[in-house]
Order: C-alpha cells, then sequence, then structure tokens
C-alpha cells in the first residue's frame, strides 16, 4: 500500500496493518484510520523532561507490576477487544506509557489503553495533544493523561471519572508536586523535572 504523503489525509481510512507494512523510516500515528506524520526529532528541552519523568517513574514502579516505555512505543487502541490488525484504526506513540496489565504488552508494544498517558508538549504537536488525543485517551479509557509544557513549566492532569469522563484539568506549576490519583505515593516534585535550562 502508497505511504500517506501528507501529515494527515482525509479520505483513506489505514489500519494498523497498512501502518505496520511502511519502511519509509518516519515514525507515523493512526488517529481514527487518519495518518498523522510525527514531528522532527523532539527538542532537547523536550527530552530533558522526559528523561527525567522517565528516570522518575521508573524509580517509583521499579519493584511494582506496572511496566514504563517511552517513545517510540506503539500503543493500538481498538474499538472491540479481540480486533484484528486490519480492524485497528488508531495507534499513537505517547512520549511515555504506564501499563499495569501485562496482558495488554506484546513484541509491538501495547493493546488497549495504558493506565497513564504522558504528553511533553511542543509547537508542533501541542493542539493535537491538548484536543485530539485527550479526547481519545478518554474515549478509549486511559486513566490518567498528563500534559507538561516545557518552556511554561506547567503540568495539566487529566483524571477519568466513574462516568468514564476526564475532570477538569489540575494544573500545576514548577512550584507544585505532581501527585497522581491511581498511583499511591507516586509523587513528583515538578521543580526536579522543570530545570532551568
Amino acid at each position: 500500500m502508497a505511504l500517506p504523503q501528507q501529515s494527515y489525509t482525509e479520505h483513506t481510512a489505514y489500519s494498523y496493518a497498512d501502518y505496520f507494512s511502511w519502511d519509509d523510516q518516519k515514525r507515523w500515528e493512526l488517529i481514527n484510520g487518519e495518518a498523522w506524520a510525527m514531528s522532527p526529532a523532539p527538542s532537547r528541552l523536550h527530552q530533558s523532561v522526559s528523561g527525567r519523568l522517565v528516570y522518575a517513574l521508573f524509580d517509583y514502579f521499579k519493584e511494582k507490576e506496572c511496566e514504563v516505555y517511552a517513545a517510540p512505543f506503539d500503543v493500538r487502541l481498538p474499538d472491540k477487544e479481540e480486533a484484528e490488525d486490519t480492524e485497528i484504526f488508531t495507534v499513537v506513540q505517547p512520549d511515555i506509557s504506564v501499563i499495569c496489565d501485562r496482558k495488554k504488552l506484546d513484541d509491538r508494544g501495547c493493546i488497549g489503553p495504558p493506565d497513564l498517558i504522558i504528553e511533553i508538549l511542543s509547537p508542533s504537536t501541542a493542539a493535537k495533544d491538548l484536543k485530539v488525543k485527550r479526547m481519545l485517551y478518554e474515549q478509549h479509557g486511559v486513566k490518567e493523561y498528563w500534559l507538561l509544557h516545557p518552556v511554561d513549566k506547567i503540568a495539566m492532569l487529566y483524571t477519568l471519572t466513574k462516568e468514564n469522563r476526564y475532570d477538569k484539568a489540575r494544573i500545576l506549576d514548577r512550584d507544585d508536586i505532581l501527585t497522581s490519583v491511581q498511583f499511591d505515593r507516586l509523587n513528583i516534585a515538578l521543580h526536579s523535572i522543570f530545570v532551568d535550562e
């Protein structure tokens, strides 16, 4: 199958089977069958924030059941259980994913919603992360969604309610402690993540 020629296609619904066959050495995401080209390599600041977060999460989860994965790592979000590759139309590569149900993991990544997804905002992805992916993760039942803005040094935390909707975002700044709702004593001092460069 031909590769998408642009970052967003309206007329063709691509599946994970298509995505998995692409060999152009570029990174793509599929959202409801639409192909989105990943931006060029993240900035140094983005990578710095990501590295510190991954380190903090690895330290917290080191003797627990959950697994921490940093991008590139495929998260397939099928609309039904036991979906074939040709029936999966959403594949994303969050900056960081935490998966506690190991049955969701296979050699190609994760199938089903992670327990926690973290995206680090950059100018080229901010709108998609703030709107499109927030709605997508809510729809698929991701329990916590954290967005970090490395330039403004703020974090926005969304938590899934019993009604399967995200609460209004908790907004934190560099002086706050980021606290997980679902993971006991997962507390991250944001000044240790948003280090002055």
